[in-house]
């Protein structure tokens, strides 16, 4: 048996999760002197390096003084509510990592509720004491606040702070004394954290993620609840439905260091995370248990869908020119294999065969996964995304969110009036340092749109998040975008001298010697109506030149949209097209006349 500690890291964005899971690695001497190293080990994902962010949860583990540490990465943002349940039912303790300047932050929040409710012992770390003007001691005020307010029982409202620097290298129990190394955090989490409850009894192991390798198929991935494991032994898979079905575990891993090593002849007791190759026919929150006495844990709940989104394949003029695998046999394969380790998402067929309802947690959700798609090469196209409406005892119900802004002062009073207008209540408005912090109860309809507004009126500086709170009686129509659309006429290749002489139509989104076509949107009328234009036409050359007589032409920069801020941007008639290497926007209907004609239907 083997002295063992799984613990959880929480952090919000930026405030040094990774550099400090990077500093315990070389401090446990896990790589060789000469060996090359990137940076940011735990962001694997291209996607999370670039944004910043965690999205998957992954396993590291280290020996420090004959103890081994199970690290688990978990995501900070609700959207992933689905992976941040799975993640923490694997841990004893949490690591909450918080910013000495900054404090906890609100999507923090999320993620220690869900530890604090599942009893896990708390060991706060407070990073980044080397920056200016940080307040280690407030911070500290603020955790214990938090944590009192997310009702943590006495237990864990007891619990051990670490004062550190991740970048520097150091963590020490005193920020004004800086130590060598981040020895001291290990021995923190050795004494504070429990070691895994040894149960006596026959097999239980939740699956709480799925591995995938091209050679070997399938793997489960998950921590041992009770019993042990070992190679060769038969078992009995325990359904979400009670069902049970027979198997052999033919090869069996733990986590060392950054990969796996794998197991033989001996066995793997309680409380250690494995992967598992054998079984076929498993999903996540099953249970692998004994082979004569099968007994299923309770199933993994996961917090519901609040928003959907249409994905179709893509039927523009330009089809096919950009991706690998544009039919819809391509795109339902792949949505439906996302469904397997992306527990928070759904996939529902329509009565077309190349349209699929997705259903997802938020904006943020269902735009990873698109951004994913078209990275491995898909081509389709979205709608516009649609909040889930439920009927409560014949009433009809929304998703509401709970909304924390943070913005200077003096742009405090447009975000409450931009906030209220789409029918955000204010629960808590107060001043930290130059910014004021506030909170409001808003419908997930009205968070369509909204940053895009927000850092235009704040000069880019409001920093927004949301959570779910609950669904709440239907609040009443909210205005949306009011501007209308400047269509293309033709298809052709944007030309310097047409986009000039429409510049007083509205701004534009594509570029001098872009390709365009018939019905795609190229920019954003001054008013509310959609209008045609037409970007191709080239000038009228005359046999006359007198030299200065050509106007220089000087053309505003083309706004250009991030996939979250198209899936906010859209109306119910547009169309984004997602390619590998572009992102346009187009009406769903591209011939005007037909255009046309079903507003005169639809009116």
């Amino acid at each position: 048996m083997q002295n063992l500690r799984n613990i959880a890291i929480i952090a919000h964005v930026d405030h040094g999760k990774t550099t400090l899971v990077d500093r315990i690695l070389h401090q446990v001497k896990l790589f060789r002197d000469n060996q090359e190293v990137k940076d940011l080990i735990l962001d694997s994902n291209d996607l999370e390096r670039e944004r910043g962010i965690t999205i998957l949860s992954k396993n590291v583990s280290v020996r420090y003084k004959d103890v081994k540490i199970n690290i688990i990465d978990t995501p900070g943002h609700s959207d992933f509510g689905g992976e941040v349940e799975r993640v923490l039912n694997m841990a004893d303790g949490v690591l909450l990592l918080v910013d000495a300047f900054e404090g906890p932050m609100p999507q923090t929040r999320f993620v220690l509720q869900k530890a604090l409710e599942l009893g896990l012992k708390p060991v706060v770390v407070i990073n980044k004491v080397d920056k200016p003007n940080c307040m280690p001691e407030e911070v500290y005020e603020d955790v214990f606040d938090l944590m009192f307010t997310l009702n943590a029982t006495e237990e864990q409202l007891d619990f051990p702070v670490v004062y550190g620097s991740s970048k520097q290298g150091w963590m020490s129990d005193d920020w004004k004394k800086p130590a060598k190394d981040v020895s001291y955090l290990l021995d923190v989490i050795v004494e504070h954290i429990p070691a895994p409850e040894q149960k006596e009894g026959t097999l239980q192991m939740q699956v709480t993620s799925l591995d995938y390798s091209s050679y070997l198929g399938r793997i489960a991935v998950g921590r041992i609840v009770r019993g042990s494991i070992e190679p060769g032994q038969k078992i009995s898979v325990v359904k979400k439905d009670g069902k049970i079905e027979k198997s052999e575990i033919k090869e069996l891993y733990v986590f060392e260091g950054l990969g796996k090593e794998k197991v033989k002849r001996r066995k793997i007791f309680a409380g250690e995370i494995c992967a598992v190759l054998g079984p076929e026919n498993f999903e996540i929150g099953d249970t692998f248990a004994d082979f004569e006495n099968p007994e299923g844990l309770k199933f993994l709940k996961v917090d519901e869908p609040t928003m959907s989104m249409l994905f179709t394949i893509n039927n523009s003029p330009f089809f096919g020119k950009e991706g690998k695998f544009v039919t819809s046999r391509h795109l339902r394969d792949r949505l439906f294999k996302e469904t397997e380790k992306n527990l928070a998402l759904r996939v529902e067929e329509t009565d077309s065969a190349d349209k699929f309802l997705v259903y997802g947690r938020g904006i943020l959700h269902l735009s990873i996964l698109v951004e994913t798609m078209r990275r491995e090469g898909y081509e389709f196209q979205l709608g516009q995304p649609q909040v889930l409406i439920k009927e409560i005892n014949g009433v009809k119900h929304e998703p509401v969110e709970l909304l924390t802004i943070q913005v200077p002062e003096e742009f405090s009073g447009k975000v409450i009036e931009i906030v209220t207008r789409r029918k955000g209540e204010m629960l808590k408005m107060e001043t930290k340092n130059d910014r004021v912090h506030l909170e409001f109860s808003i419908p997930a309809r009205g968070l369509i749109g909204m940053a895009n507004t927000l850092l235009t009126v704040s000069e880019g500086e409001a920093i927004s998040a949301h959570r779910f709170k609950a669904y709440e009686p239907w609040a009443g129509d909210i205005e949306t975008r009011k501007k209308g659309s400047l269509i293309s006429m033709h298809t052709g290749t944007a030309i310097p001298y047409a986009i000039d002489k429409l510049q007083d139509r509205g701004r534009f989104f594509v570029d001098p010697g872009e390709e365009v076509y018939a019905g795609q949107v190229i920019g954003e009328n001054t008013r509310e109506d959609d209008i045609l234009v037409n970007i191709t036409k080239t000038k009228k050359l005359t046999n006359m030149r007198a030299s200065g007589s050509d106007d220089k032409t000087s053309i505003a920069p083309a706004v250009k949209f991030s996939l979250e801020q198209c899936m906010e941007y859209i109306k119910k008639d547009e169309y984004i097209e997602v390619t590998p290497k572009s992102i346009r926007l187009r009406k769903i209907i591209l011939d005007e006349h037909e255009r046309k004609r079903a507003d005169r239907k639809d009116k």
